[in-house]
């Protein structure tokens, strides 16, 4: 396998529940692009210790992902699926980046301060330096694509310019990454406030849609969304933002495209349109409840991923970090 296709790496943090956003712009096509790609997917829980966590929950947290992964069609025999805290080589790696990064680069990243405003008695160096050990985990794999967000992109031109600086000075040594930006339309937003993408830390709960809601909750918030007095089901975001984003959402979940979505509702009142919207995604997600519950009931088959994936993960990238200590100088026995 590795060879053949070029690698992709992502990693999501093992905080909070998903949204249905994080379905449609990630976990979504991480199941697509394992069939394309090389493809090494990462439980983030070192990036998550930067805001603190309830040490219980982290735990929980990082199996409840792992299992929905596999429940929403991430194969771990098709793809490298593993623990970050299980390969040390990604903190060994971002030790040596931090030389070879600014303290100006890191103060100026957007994350940082949205951060440092969010959390202002924590403002700790692991927030800081968290685009750095993104770096050593995507440039410990040699890695050819990574896809990002909007949110993500300057973590990755950082990332980029610390491999080109580090490539500079000791001979070719890491894969300068490129970007694989999500496709326009898969933003979702917030069901009571349409300006704002849909948040698994949003303030009200009653916007976000989290993959973990049952059938009456996910009734009940797409309920209560947030449209216009119109009462026409149509695609415009700018006047409509409200029915826009409901439309978004059921194309997403029905792989309608969304004049075929609009055909659909001609005629109708919100009220139907918007319990339509939520049948949709109840329909959707069940079946993958389903299957995160009977996976998290078998935890030793659980383990078992995770320690195939740490294995297979350490492998590639104890090959890069030996390559680095021995350009930097470090006597290796």
């Amino acid at each position: 396998m590795q060879g053949e296709k070029k690698v992709l790496y992502s990693a999501v943090q093992p905080t909070n529940n998903l949204t249905i956003g994080n379905y449609i712009g990630a976990v979504r096509n991480f199941v697509a692009l394992q069939n394309e790609y090389d493809c090494i997917y990462a439980i983030a829980n070192m990036h998550a210790i930067t805001v603190r966590q309830n040490p219980a929950e982290l735990r929980k947290n990082t199996l409840s992902l792992l299992a929905l992964y596999i429940a929403c069609g991430i194969d771990p025999q098709k793809c490298v699926l593993y623990l970050q805290s299980h390969v040390p080589a990604h903190a060994e790696l971002a030790w040596v980046l931090n030389t070879f990064t600014y303290v100006g680069e890191m103060e100026r990243m957007t994350q940082f301060k949205d951060k440092s405003a969010k959390h202002a008695d924590n403002i700790n160096m692991g927030l800081m330096d968290y685009p750095v050990l993104m770096a050593a985990d995507i440039l410990l794999y040699q890695t050819d694509v990574v896809p990002v967000g909007v949110d993500q992109r300057q973590h990755l031109e950082i990332t980029r310019d610390i491999a080109i600086r580090f490539n500079n000075a000791y001979s070719p040594t890491f894969t300068v990454p490129e970007g694989v930006y999500t496709k326009v339309g898969a933003k979702i937003n917030d069901l009571l406030d349409p300006s704002k993408k849909m948040s698994k830390s949003a303030e009200n709960v009653n916007g976000a849609v989290f993959l973990s809601d049952d059938r009456d909750t996910i009734m009940r918030k797409f309920k209560r969304a947030v449209t216009d007095s119109e009462a026409a089901v149509r695609y415009d975001p700018e006047n409509k933002p409200g029915v826009s984003n409901l439309l978004s959402i059921y194309s997403a979940f029905t792989g309608r495209d969304i004049p075929q979505c609009e055909s659909a509702f001609a005629g109708c009142g919100y009220g139907q349109f918007k319990e339509a919207v939520g049948e949709a995604v109840a329909d959707k997600l069940a079946p993958i409840q389903a299957e995160q519950a009977k996976l998290l009931a078998d935890k030793e088959y659980l383990n078992g991923v995770l320690k195939n994936g740490a294995e297979a993960a350490a492998r590639r990238a104890g090959r890069t970090l030996a390559k680095v200590y021995k350009k930097i100088g470090f006597y290796q026995l």
